[in-house]
């Protein structure tokens, strides 16, 4: 079965699935930046979610699981197949035992918000995440992390929907976390679908736990710039901040087309005036053979450019 068959067979059936042809991606992304989807949903539960995933894998479509966008630059040619916005977002109760609380969130859940929401009730480990914008599933991908934490603290294990559609377990040790990267991000899990994640927390004080997210959103506050961005767009090299690098090299401020290095911040890259993808892409090269020529450091990206229209 074609994949536009097999989706719009579903949206059918079902009305809860509304799918939209050619739809633009710069109004699911946190850059404002991106071409066209050939198809776009978005799935609300995870019955939906598996059916979607099915039918893209029957008719050997690619597919891309979008959380809030962040953290990402889709080219200006678009995607190619499907992309489903992903908001399964249920907590479960936390299993507490003792001082230890076991808790289980679906990937389409805000890590920001499950932050706020583990802190109101004196759960702790999550407080640094308070103002991490992406999804629970991109969190896993790139190993989140801010304010010297990190999801591989944390994480104990996540369910994923595998190529042959079966859901298996896969224990945090297995995913190769490390410094905004994975297995996912070294392509050894690529075919798997990240369905929900377990933490193993503490319990605490919930004044404590809400007054170290307001103390760190002080912090964030002073130092993220505003505007439409995808976050740190370099991992930060062993020898030196990314920012400072970029900043040495006469880049803060520096401008392609409608993006902009951040003047506050300078590994953010700002969308300014109805910046392309092409822009972005443009600066990000920039940079690396600026900081390459100067310190002979190669600069890592930690936006991920998905999709066709880049050199």
């Amino acid at each position: 079965m074609k994949l536009g068959e097999g989706l719009r067979r579903l949206a059918h059936s079902q009305p809860q699935v509304a799918l939209r042809e050619h739809e633009p991606l710069a109004n699911h992304t946190t850059f404002g930046i991106g071409g066209p989807a050939d198809y776009f949903t978005t799935a609300h539960d995870a019955s939906t979610l598996r059916q979607l995933v099915q039918i893209a894998r029957e008719a050997g479509a690619p597919l891309l699981l979008l959380g809030s966008g962040s953290n990402i630059l889709v080219g200006d040619g678009g995607i190619r197949g499907l992309v489903v916005e992903n908001k399964v977002a249920a907590i479960a109760v936390p299993d507490v035992s003792g001082d230890s609380v076991r808790l289980t969130a679906d990937a389409g859940v805000s890590f920001a918000h499950l932050a706020r929401w583990t802190a109101r009730r004196g759960l702790r480990g999550l407080e640094w995440a308070a103002g991490i914008p992406g999804t629970l599933g991109g969190a896993v991908v790139y190993n989140a992390g801010a304010y010297g934490g990190c999801l591989a603290d944390v994480l104990t294990a996540i369910h994923a929907l595998g190529p042959d559609g079966r859901e298996r377990e896969l224990p945090a040790a297995d995913l190769s976390l490390a410094y905004r990267s994975s297995a996912f991000t070294r392509g050894l899990l690529r075919d798997r679908v990240i369905l929900d994640l377990t933490f193993a927390l503490r319990r605490g004080d919930p004044e404590r736990a809400q007054a170290r997210i307001r103390e760190l959103e002080t912090k964030r506050k002073a130092s993220t710039p505003r505007g439409r961005n995808a976050g740190s767009v370099f991992k930060n090299p062993r020898q030196h901040p990314a920012w400072w690098l970029m900043e040495q090299v006469g880049l803060r401020g520096h401008r392609i087309g409608g993006a902009q290095v951040s003047e506050r911040h300078a590994n953010y890259i700002l969308n300014v005036n109805a910046a392309r993808a092409a822009d972005v892409a443009a600066l990000l090269a920039l940079a690396r053979r600026r900081v390459r020529d100067a310190y002979a450091i190669e600069l890592d990206a930690e936006v991920s450019l998905v999709g066709e229209g880049f050199e």
